[in-house]
């Protein structure tokens, strides 16, 4: 359904793959067609334009409705008429008809191709700045002036304005019939309310919020009025929205030569795991391969990394899922931050083990580190020295003469989270499915932390 968001780095697709044809024998290789440009950026580079699928229907497709079908197939037909091909029993599949995936139903050998789309249909946030010109740059310049950070995120920004430019051309657009495959409702932090932040622990609060955010400055960014989009799309806060997670959830980034972001239809259909089975790769030319990481059994998922398994909770507010084969979550003691940021630690430092409750030694050293900072400056100067220094043994005897006050100011952490969520469950059950339909991935998240939280809290008490 999306892509994974993994760097990749030239010189790694095998010889084989440098002939489409020896790829997939038996499927003609196709010329390279013109790449897709927009009709409603006349003020960039000229570029040649697909023709429109025979497959689509007409006029705008209607994102306001949720429940509007995925017409996948359309855009599976449309994908291979451009030169998109697959290794054979490579198929789409559903158990519900609204999350689409990709699955075989035949034996992939290790390092093959399992698929391939021309980068005459992949949409590069590199070429999008090129197609649209000025226009687009007066826009970026006016997004990075609003906040410090956003230059980071111009590449997304370059995607969500393409995809509103071709949304905005209808049954007019190239893109249509992967348009029209696309997901109409999302669960992530950015489609999320404040009544729905109002249900979630702080760290989930915080990082849902920062994705909503994230896409409040893009659309004040849109409606600077650069950008030559009609006014009823500008308006329309429903598809930019939309635009906005399409882009967030299906992109691909890649660091060399130079940082871009892609989209791949069809390569956007795989799904996500903690033990993928395959990965992108988009080699000079822009065209995409994904490949096999190991051998895979008939009837297997095809999947791919989207981020970090170590630490569910972004990924919740980045794609609105959980998933089911997670191992840790964070600590959630954000409000050592400070402390966190002094040591040089990293959030997936910081872990619960969900199965066992157990503590990474690293949460102890936080804990311990604000206590000595908050009761004994001076010890807290030589145990944050041994934790840059790596001196365990100088670690062991501050742990071992403190254990007790560090283990009371983890129970307290612990009890005070399970009781928090407890409230939270209690306020998300309140609200009406049909107002907030985001509430059963809130729920799980919270299920999630609650579980993992209760046996560490087990293991705590055991210890005294």
């Amino acid at each position: 359904m999306k892509l994974s968001i993994c760097s990749v780095t030239g010189g790694v697709l095998l010889a084989s793959l440098s002939s489409v044809a020896a790829f997939s024998p038996g499927l003609p290789r196709r010329a390279a067609p013109a790449r897709p440009g927009s009709a409603s950026f006349s003020a960039g580079r000229p570029s040649s334009r697909l023709p429109v699928s025979s497959y689509q229907s007409t006029g705008l497709i209607d994102v306001s409705q949720s429940n509007n079908q995925r017409d996948v197939y359309t855009m599976e037909q449309w994908a291979a008429q451009y030169g998109m091909q697959k290794a054979p029993g490579v198929e789409l599949y559903s158990d519900d008809d609204a999350d689409w995936q990709l699955l075989t139903q035949a034996p992939i050998a290790a390092g093959s191709t399992v698929l391939f789309v021309p980068s005459s249909i992949v949409l590069g946030s590199n070429n999008i700045a090129m197609e649209m010109g000025n226009a687009l740059t007066q826009a970026e310049a006016a997004l990075v002036a609003m906040e410090q950070g956003l230059a980071e995120r111009l590449p997304l920004f370059r995607l969500m304005i393409k995809i509103l430019a071709e949304w905005d051309a209808g049954a007019d657009s190239p893109y249509f019939p992967w348009l029209n495959s696309l997901p109409k409702q999302f669960y992530n932090g950015v489609s999320m309310t404040d009544a729905c932040f109002e249900c979630l622990p702080p760290y989930a609060s915080i990082v849902s919020m920062n994705e909503r955010n994230a896409y409040s400055r893009f659309l004040n960014a849109v409606r600077q009025g650069f950008v030559p989009l009609s006014q009823n799309t500008i308006n329309d806060d429903r598809v930019v929205k939309w635009a906005y997670n399409v882009a967030l959830t299906r992109f691909h980034e890649v660091w060399e030569p130079t940082r871009q972001k892609f989209i791949a239809p069809m390569a956007d259909m795989l799904n996500h795991s903690a033990e993928p089975n395959c990965e992108i790769v988009f080699d000079a030319e822009g065209n995409c391969y994904v490949q096999a990481l190991y051998d895979i059994q008939p009837g297997s998922l095809l999947t791919v990394s989207y981020g970090d398994p170590t630490n569910p909770t972004p990924l919740f507010a980045k794609y609105g899922f959980l998933t089911s084969d997670c191992k840790t979550i964070f600590c959630k003691a954000i409000h050592l931050d400070s402390q966190i940021k002094e040591l040089g630690y990293e959030y997936q430092d910081l872990l619960f083990q969900y199965e066992t409750g157990e503590i990474a030694p690293k949460v102890w050293d936080i804990f311990l580190y604000e206590l000595l900072q908050t009761n004994d400056p001076n010890s807290a100067d030589q145990f944050y020295q041994a934790c840059k220094n790596n001196d365990e043994g100088t670690k062991q005897q501050y742990h071992d003469h403190y254990f007790q006050y560090t283990l009371e100011a983890l129970k307290n952490h612990v009890y005070t989270i399970l009781g928090d969520v407890d409230q939270l469950n209690m306020k998300a059950q309140s609200y009406d499915l049909a107002t907030h339909p985001r509430v059963p991935v809130i729920l799980a998240h919270n299920n999630l932390v609650r579980d993992t939280f209760s046996r560490t809290a087990v293991l705590l008490d055991q210890m005294g």
